[in-house]
């Protein structure tokens, strides 16, 4: 096996991705765009690759279930999920959750295995590293009953929203708005 296509995280991701199609046949474009990616003969989870590259975020939910934690992100003065670089770790999975903990300080998190939704999203330059793109693989993670969080270095401040009130906020970021009706249906439909 050659590279980093031999490994067992790439090939779980083309399934998770299959899956997620199956799931959203509306969003089947998106998806070919990130399974072009996976396909790619350049390495698509290191940061270096300018071309894009991906990345693993998380839609981290209380345990009530009512509401997400937050970033306002630094570099892009937004609030949006939690999340970062896959640095070279092939298991997305592991990465978002990784990113949440780190981000968060929160104890207890628990992810799910399968893709909640996913969002090819363009990243303007920044000290000095050149505009690319950013095909972000989102997971749900679960917070336990502790909610007390740490704000890292990567964020000017974090905050518990209401799920509910983020679906109808105009001003919201539009693929935060998506994923809070996405979660609003699965509870609906639980």
């Amino acid at each position: 096996m050659d590279g980093w296509k031999g490994e067992d995280g790439a090939a779980r991701l083309a399934e998770a991705l299959r899956a997620y199609r199956s799931r959203w046949p509306g969003e089947g474009g998106t998806v070919d765009r990130f399974l072009e990616l996976l396909d790619d003969p350049a390495d698509p989870f290191v940061r270096e690759r300018l071309a894009g590259h991906f990345t693993a975020s998380a839609w981290l939910v209380a345990a009530d279930g009512a509401r997400a934690l937050l970033t306002h992100h630094r570099k892009l003065g937004l609030w949006l999920q939690l999340g970062g670089h896959a640095d070279g770790d092939r298991h997305l999975v592991r990465a978002a959750l990784k990113e949440s903990h780190e981000e968060s300080g929160l104890a207890g998190l628990e992810i799910e295995d399968e893709i909640f939704d996913l969002d090819r999203h363009w990243i303007p330059e920044h000290k000095g590293v050149p505009a690319h793109w950013h095909y972000d693989v989102r997971y749900v993670v679960r917070a336990g009953a502790g909610e007390a969080f740490v704000v890292s270095d990567e964020s000017h401040a974090l905050a518990w929203r209401s799920i509910a009130e983020l679906a109808g906020e105009a001003s919201a970021d539009p693929s935060v708005r998506r994923m809070a009706g996405k979660w609003l249906a699965r509870a609906a439909s639980n």
